[in-house]
């Protein structure tokens, strides 16, 4: 759905919130956005429970950055953070923000980030809570990036017919022509700004146009850019009763 740009994005892990065993796949779907030239993660390195970052931080040249916690209850790292985000956005040293964390406490960052113009990437586990999701220009649940094999229980998936297909007809009536077929890839755009966790990778899709093909409603064409050229845009629409 998205495609590779040159935008400079700021990474800003919460890592008491994130995973460190899929820092890898995770630095690799950013790479989908832009290029990572900021790579931060915040927590209090001296406890127990983030040594498993460490190794992580060093092979993907990540800086970790130690905030101590001075009064139980009261979560100083994700101050932290925020203070450096805003310190960063006033800079102009990047073109957009991905920050990584299940935590609802950087709703209002994503928001003023985006207020000023800013695109944010947002990455979590399902549990997330929806106002961040919401807040986010794309929301990507870090379930899905995680490879086969480590262990963890898939996406709780739904059935693509059942779940998807109000969504999808909004959009393409949204995106349609007159004579009724829709871009695909104004169509993918409408989804996100409509849902920003959006992604056919959640229904068990690895591409918007193989999920759009599972619908039984809905017919595809492949229109190519120039004749005999070998590279197609895919349009949607509606079949016929």
């Amino acid at each position: 759905m998205a495609t590779p740009s040159s935008d400079k994005l700021a990474v800003l892990i919460d890592a008491d919130n994130a995973q460190a065993s899929i820092a890898a796949e995770l630095l690799a779907e950013i790479a989908r956005y832009g290029t990572a030239t900021i790579k931060r993660a915040y927590g209090d390195w001296t406890t127990t429970n983030l040594s498993g970052w460490k190794e992580t931080l060093h092979n993907l040249a990540i800086q970790p950055i130690q905030q101590f916690r001075f009064t139980v209850g009261k979560n100083a790292t994700d101050s932290a953070l925020i203070i450096d985000a805003m310190d960063l956005l006033h800079t102009g040293a990047v073109d957009g923000f991905c920050l990584i964390s299940s935590d609802s406490d950087f709703t209002r960052l994503a928001t003023r980030i985006r207020e000023a113009g800013l695109a944010v990437y947002g990455f979590g586990e399902e549990k997330t809570p929806r106002p961040f999701v919401a807040a986010c220009d794309k929301f990507v649940y870090t379930e899905i990036l995680r490879p086969a094999g480590k262990g963890a229980p898939a996406p709780s998936l739904m059935s693509p017919n059942k779940s998807i297909q109000p969504t999808l007809v909004t959009a393409i009536a949204a995106a349609a022509r007159e004579d009724g077929w829709a871009p695909l890839s104004m169509v993918g755009n409408l989804l996100i700004k409509a849902n920003p966790s959006f992604d056919p990778r959640n229904f068990g899709f690895p591409k918007l146009g193989e999920l759009v093909r599972a619908q039984a409603s809905l017919e595809v064409k492949a229109v190519p850019v120039s004749e005999g050229s070998p590279i197609v845009h895919l349009f949607v629409r509606q079949r016929d009763a």
